[in-house]
Parts: C-alpha cells; structure tokens; sequence
C-alpha cells in the first residue's frame, strides 16, 4: 500500500478582475471625515478574501484633498500570501484611465499588516472630467496571486526488504554455508553481521574472517533456521502469518523461533515470537510454554502462563497435557512457585 507524502508542488497563479462601484460620491464626501472609509463588498482571489478600503477625505491630515483606495487582505487565517494588483478608474467606456491606475508590483499580504500602495486621486482634478458616472465612481481591481502549495504524492513504500529477500534466494554474492541438520543454506556475512550482535562477534572477528566459510549449526531444526534468516533478510515471518497456519503447529514453531531468537539475539524476532505464544495459550500448549518461558527467562511469557493457570479448571487440564510432565521434571521450581501463589494448600503435586 503506498504511502502519502507531501511534497512541494510548483508555484500556483491565480488572476482575477473585479469591477467595483462605489454609489453616491458626493454624499461620501460630505458625511465622512479625514480618515473614514468605506469598504467594498468582499471578492476572493486564490482561496482568499480581500476588498478595497476607500477613502472620500485622504487617510492623513495633510492629504485630505486626495481619495485614496487600498488594496486589503481580509482572511481571519491568510499568511505570507504573495499578490501583485493593479487599480484604476474606469471611464464612461470601462476603460481605465491611465492617469488614475496605480500598478503595484508582488508584495506579501497577512492579515492585520499593514494596507497596500495606494491609488491616490486628486478630487478636484477628478470632479472636473467626465469620469464620475451618476454620482458613482467606478474601480477596477486586478489581482494575481503566487503560492506555493503542497500536494500529496503517492511515495511507494520501500522496498528494501524485497531486494534482500532476492539477495537470499538468489544466493548472489553469498559467503556462507550453514548446514543445519542434513540441509545447507547460503547467505552473506555482512548482513548477518548487520542484524545480530551475536552474528557480528562470530562472523566479523579476525579469527573467523579468516576461518573456513562453512559453519554447522547444532540444536536447531532446518526449517526454524530457514525461518531465521528469513527474517533477518526481510524482517518479516510469514510461517507465523500465514492465515491458513493458525493452529498448533504455528504454536510450536513460534517456540522454536524464539529460542533462536534468543541464541542470536534478534531482539524484535523475540518480542513477535512472545506476542505470539502470549495469544495462543491454552491448556494443551501452556505447560510447553511455561517450561520454554522459564528456561530461557521469557518473563512476560511466564506471567501470561501463570495468569492462565490462575483457573482451576486451566490448571487440571494442564496437568492432563502431554506437556506436564515434562514441565514437572525439567523446571519444578516453576511449578512450585504455581501452586504456592494460585492453590489451595491442598493441592499436591
């Protein structure tokens, strides 16, 4: 399944017009003071809202025979939106008068900052053309946003586990022999070195480096081995996955994997291996299991046997398992520590 990852996407434009008329000049004049103003009705541009703030007397004192008109930014959420415009009257044609267009180059817009450049008109110089239709005078408004957005590509997952998994069928390369039993399995040194600290000690040690490349493996079945290294190669382990092996040879083996784990100390090989025995416990298996965990200090193992066992009914069934007996001779401090913490002082071994 891919995964989603964001990248940076070229820049994105976005450029729209707006025509805007601002009725009823000559009573704007008259009611608002230097400093007031009037805002348009809000347009969007590039996913963003802006007006323009008109202003019939100037901003400033000293300027109160001019109108002025800003472009604003408007959105509550807008940061660093970059946005060039242009604003200008329009004549009684919908033409822009030359002489009343302000073009202002790419500035950065954020809400609260301050306004634009403005468009600044002489009133007298403007009231003496014909450029003021029905006591209303008309704007145009040209913005051009630039973004940069985000966008989500499909980032294939890796696939690094699979150029191993090759690499271990394929037996390029390989420097190794293993004979496990009356099978051989070839792999590579580095890798094993890379993912077992107990590999890397006997593997990578000048006595081995220079030792023959054939190494025979003792107290271990063929198959859990080549599960082992499946696992190192490709950190996954499909004997223990498979949907159709869920029964209690899937158990078994989960045991023997753990063991080798342990033996190599392939820590997450382990933790998977224990998860799998901890879910599987049951009356036929958990003497097994127990004997396993306390043999080789599997402590959460053990805790998960003993709370099974915690039930009478668990108890007498285990005790009716092939594998109690075998509990009972190999780890009989185990089985003591069972009854003292769960038995009545009856129960009798």
């Amino acid at each position: 399944m891919a995964e989603l990852c964001k990248i940076s996407a070229a820049m994105v434009s976005e450029e729209r017009s707006f025509v805007l008329k601002f009725d009823g000049y000559s009573r704007a004049k008259a009611l608002l003071n230097n400093g007031q103003l009037v805002i348009s009705t809000p347009f969007s541009v590039g996913g963003h809202k802006w007006t323009v703030r008109y202003y019939p007397n100037g901003v400033l004192k000293n300027y109160a025979e001019f109108i002025f008109l800003y472009l604003h930014l408007e959105s509550a959420d807008a940061e660093g939106v970059k946005a060039k415009y242009v604003l200008a009257v329009l004549d009684k044609n919908g033409e822009a008068v030359p002489s009343y267009s302000h073009t202002n180059p790419m500035r950065t817009f954020s809400k609260g900052s301050d306004y634009s450049y403005p468009l600044m008109i002489n009133k007298a110089d403007l009231e003496a053309l014909v450029h003021l239709r029905n006591d209303c005078l008309t704007i145009r408004c040209d913005v051009t946003i630039r973004e940069f957005k985000s966008q989500e590509a499909n980032i294939p997952p890796t696939d690094m586990h699979q150029h191993l998994a090759d690499l271990l069928k394929n037996k390029d390369a390989a420097d190794l022999t293993f004979e496990v039993g009356a099978q051989s399995f070839l792999a590579h040194r580095c890798v094993l070195a890379a993912c077992s600290s107990v590999f890397k000690a006997e593997l990578l040690s000048a006595k081995e480096s220079s030792a023959a490349s054939t190494i025979k493996i003792h107290d271990m079945e063929p198959d859990v081995f080549k599960s082992l290294l499946h696992f190192i190669y490709t950190d996954s382990v499909p004997v223990l996955e498979m949907a159709s092996n869920k029964g209690e040879a899937d158990v078994v083996m989960a045991g023997h994997l753990l063991v080798a784990a342990d033996r190599y100390n392939i820590v997450r090989l382990k933790q998977i291996c224990e998860e799998k025995l901890c879910n599987h416990i049951n009356s036929k298996m958990v003497a097994t299991s127990l004997a396993l965990a306390e043999q080789h200090g599997f402590h959460r193992l053990k805790e998960a046997c003993l709370r099974f066992l915690a039930s009478p009914s668990n108890f007498e069934a285990m005790i009716a398992s092939d594998g109690y007996e075998h509990l009972r001779s190999s780890c009989p401090s185990v089985l003591k520590e069972l009854i003292a913490r769960i038995l009545p002082a009856e129960w009798k071994v």
